[in-house]
């Protein structure tokens, strides 16, 4: 019994003691310390704000067509007696040279006959004024004061007189129609079809060819409505003096070399197309085979050219990539100080591959635009801001900002093949 009741003693001191020394190391431990740094958050990758002027470029692409392009055809009939060896497909026109020339026999004799009537009808009317003169004579011999005009002879004389006019008009229409006899060129230019030949009979309106004005040629390049505005051009726009169209740059390939000539816009077009809904605005080069030609390579009518439009110029807008973007008008903002997102809404200006730019009072030169897109984002969510710089390597903003607080000279530069990877989702 005794037995047993050591055992028990011995039990509970055994006990005692172990409470009494796990008493002692809860009172003497250190107390744990607080870690005051925040969650790292998502990494994503951002790029700094800059501010750059905003200079509009419309690209836009057309056939090159003459201003002036007619087609040859003769104002009276007659057999073909010659045709100018320069009336060719491709050849070179001046204005005033004779393309074609119509037998003129039959329209000497016209003219002939036509000189003949004239003759006669002056001998009629010189015959007239002289009995006109002779009756109003006797009319004053005999004391008639009262007498009749047709007594006095001028109806006879009127009748004269209008027949002279008919017979002169006739001459003039035989020697119209003799000069008609040759074709000639209206305007400087070249041929762009022919299909005479001597000995062919002709008819008034007949097709003999095509040709074409070298001074002007243009390109109807049609663009939507927002790039009519990037370009400043009214719905109705036609140069004058005082307001000048923009420039255009042509390009295109030409004898397996790139060409460029330089025009200007001149007008729009007087509708928007139905089917496109697109407005042409119409480019013009001055003197496309000489001054105007890029080294002796002429902009030739046929061409499919491209064309930059120089637009407007809109000065000090902030740029950030256009996928910092979100939504239509917000943008991401990391805070490297703080460690978290901000979303602000701007005044979007314009966008494209190269960038977004666009007016706010939230955001500075040289913020971070947060290019990575992110899932179910939030303003003030956490986030490890990366930049990738130009040798490659990244820089970690987060660890540069909590350097700077803590005051360590450290370049907060991550190798480029370390494991840290920017966020992945839906972005935003």
């Amino acid at each position: 019994m005794s037995r047993i009741i050591s055992i028990i003693i011995t039990i509970i001191v055994l006990v005692g003691l172990g409470g009494v020394a796990f008493t002692t190391v809860q009172v003497l431990k250190p107390e744990p310390e607080q870690a005051e740094e925040k969650f790292a958050g998502l990494s994503v990758f951002a790029e700094s704000v800059t501010r750059q002027d905003l200079d509009f470029t419309v690209t836009a692409q057309g056939e090159v067509r003459p201003q002036r392009e007619i087609i040859v055809a003769p104002q009276i009939a007659g057999r073909i007696a010659f045709v100018s060896p320069d009336f060719i497909d491709g050849g070179f026109i001046r204005r005033g040279q004779v393309l074609v020339r119509l037998e003129t026999a039959d329209y000497q004799l016209a003219v002939v006959r036509a000189q003949s009537g004239v003759a006669s009808a002056e001998q009629r009317l010189a015959r007239e004024q002289a009995e006109a003169e002779i009756a109003q004579q006797d009319l004053i011999n005999l004391g008639i004061t009262d007498s009749s005009p047709l007594a006095r002879r001028e109806p006879q004389l009127a009748e004269a007189e209008a027949a002279l006019e008919s017979a002169k008009a006739q001459l003039a229409d035989a020697e119209l129609a003799l000069a008609r006899t040759a074709v000639v060129a209206p305007f400087d230019g070249r041929v762009r079809e022919e299909n005479v030949d001597v000995g062919q009979f002709a008819s008034p309106g007949q097709s003999l060819g095509r040709v074409f004005a070298t001074d002007i040629v243009e390109v109807a390049l049609p663009i939507r409505d927002d790039q009519l505005g990037q370009l400043g051009l009214p719905l109705a726009f036609a140069e004058s003096d005082s307001i000048k169209g923009p420039e255009v740059v042509f390009t295109a390939a030409v004898a397996g070399e790139i060409r460029q000539w330089q025009g200007r816009v001149t007008r729009t077009s007087a509708a928007v197309n139905a089917q496109t809904r697109l407005i042409n605005i119409i480019a013009e080069l001055e003197d496309p085979y000489g001054a105007g030609s890029d080294n002796g390579a002429p902009m030739a009518p046929g061409l499919f050219v491209g064309a930059e439009i120089v637009g407007t110029k809109i000065e000090n807008l902030l740029v950030a990539p256009r996928s910092a973007i979100r939504s239509g008008d917000n943008i991401f903002i990391g805070n490297p100080e703080e460690g978290e997102l901000r979303i602000y809404q701007v005044d979007l200006v314009f966008s494209s591959t190269e960038g977004a730019w666009f007016r706010s009072p939230d955001v500075n030169v040289g913020d971070l635009a947060v290019t990575s897109p992110i899932r179910g984002s939030n303003d003030g969510m956490s986030i490890t801001i990366l930049e990738r710089l130009e040798d490659g390597s990244i820089k970690n903003h987060n660890e540069a900002a909590q350097s700077n607080d803590d005051g360590l000279e450290t370049t907060g530069i991550a190798d480029a093949s370390s494991e840290i990877v920017a966020s992945s989702g839906d972005g935003g």
